[in-house]
């Protein structure tokens, strides 16, 4: 079976709905482990890796929270399918990049997905829609107890879960979300936002992670911290600084749409009129439009389009997912083109915005 044939269709996944998912997009909580007595993938030899993955794959399938779950070793995937598994954030861009001795294990409803092999010995990650991080961290926590039972943790009283990267030792665990900040983005608050956000010691990173851009306006808020506080008290202290950046961003909605309605009105109008009437579009400018479209669809403007619209159109216009419906290998020019064919298509029964009048304003003049 192939991975897409067991994965849901896009249209499917975009219908996912979580708490605040108007900003909040998802949620993930991510352990880092690594077995006792065996090299760390970044210096083992295949040979070692292939042990390794021997070891855990049939223990990750023992787990009753991977019943029917897909595994695969990564060297049976192709370019195609690692890039999509991406764009999916199921793998790293880092993993994707791996072969023979390291794969990926998924569950059905990808709540609960598997790295064997990437910077760590597992990777695992417990996904969720909106904001959600004390469920994913109850997912993955009795994901991880399961799993200890079966597989012997490198592990030291003092420093706690031993991993390759110093960052991540104690705990090993990483909280994130991924945030849709249009708002901040175009009050010019976000930069604020951020610097605030470093000083609470979390990081700010865009699409893809650590070192990618923030496509679409999508920010990822994670923890940089995992030594000196307990699992709970770092999912915690973030879902408080989460909870305070939704309130920046709502105010930011609500003050463009009181103050500076023209301005706001315009930027979501040629978004429309871009995404809804051009033959040729990159992903990077489809992203960016897509997400304005999404913020109009949020303050009502487009009454008869659907927010899971737009967000599979997030997804299948990646250029990866973009491939995946065609046979022949396509040209970036040549993805540009369906991508803007795509767009027309899905969006030729959606009127433009219905924008709201301007308040009255009162009448100065003199009699």
């Amino acid at each position: 079976m192939s991975i897409w044939d067991f994965l849901a269709p896009p249209s499917e996944l975009a219908r996912r709905e979580g708490p605040y998912n108007r900003i909040v997009l998802s949620s993930r909580v991510r352990l880092a482990r690594n077995l006792k007595g065996l090299p760390f993938p970044g210096w083992a030899r295949k040979a070692d890796r292939l042990k390794t993955y021997e070891l855990i794959r049939p223990a990750v399938l023992a787990v009753p929270q991977m019943a029917d779950a897909f595994a695969e070793s990564m060297d049976n995937f192709s370019v195609l399918d690692k890039n999509g598994l991406v764009e999916r954030h199921l793998i790293s861009r880092e993993h994707a990049a791996k072969g023979a001795g390291s794969g990926l294990v998924v569950n059905r409803d990808e709540s609960i997905c598997v790295m064997i092999n990437e910077e760590d010995h597992l990777r695992m990650q417990a996904l969720r829609p909106g904001l959600q991080l004390k469920e994913a961290w109850a997912a993955i926590d009795q994901f991880d107890s399961w799993l200890a039972q079966r597989l012997d943790y490198a592990f030291s009283p003092e420093l706690g879960y031993l991993t390759a990267c110093p960052s991540n030792v104690g705990t090993g665990i990483r909280v994130s979300a991924m945030l849709h900040l249009p708002g901040l983005v175009l009050q010019e608050h976000i930069n604020q936002v951020i610097q605030a956000v470093d000083k609470l010691g979390m990081a700010v990173r865009g699409l893809y992670g650590e070192g990618t851009e923030a496509l679409g306006n999508v920010f990822q808020v994670s923890n940089q911290m995992t030594l000196g506080e307990t699992e709970a008290e770092i999912v915690e202290r973030l879902h408080k600084v989460l909870m305070q950046i939704i309130e920046r961003e709502q105010d930011a909605r609500d003050v463009l749409l009181e103050k500076r309605p023209k301005l706001l009105y315009n930027h979501i109008g040629r978004a429309y009129g871009i995404l809804a009437n051009a033959y040729s579009i990159s992903s990077k400018e489809t992203m960016n439009l897509l997400s304005l479209l999404r913020l109009g669809v949020d303050l009502g403007l487009f009454p008869e389009l659907d927010r899971a619209v737009v967000d599979e159109l997030f997804l299948i216009t990646q250029p990866a997912h973009l491939q995946m419906l065609c046979s022949e290998k396509l040209s970036a020019e040549e993805r540009d083109l369906l991508r803007a064919d795509l767009l027309r298509q899905r969006l030729q029964h959606v009127r433009g915005p219905r924008v709201k009048p301007p308040p009255p304003q009162p009448d100065t003049s003199k009699s």
